[in-house]
């Protein structure tokens, strides 16, 4: 199993979700523990690291395998996110 490590950047982006979208955000955030990369799931082409969609935001994050941590540095709207 993995450890989810927020940098200060996406955890600032995490609190400013309230309801809905912030429980499904935290839903995909913990699913990162079992499964690093999920059905939908893309590498990214500009950067090292990962993406994955949640309605219209996207997650950001890189995957370091020595260490089993994944960090996410990102949590931003589709137009934003990129």
């Amino acid at each position: 199993m993995y450890k989810i490590l927020l940098l200060p950047k996406a955890q600032k982006d995490l609190d400013r979700f309230k309801g809905r979208t912030f429980e499904k955000l935290c839903e995909k955030l913990t699913g990162l523990q079992d499964e690093l990369r999920p059905p939908g799931c893309q590498k990214l082409t500009a950067e090292d690291g990962y993406r994955i969609r949640s309605g219209d935001y996207r997650v950001v994050y890189r995957i370091d395998d020595k260490a089993r941590v994944v960090f996410v540095y990102r949590i931003k709207h589709r137009k934003d996110a990129y």
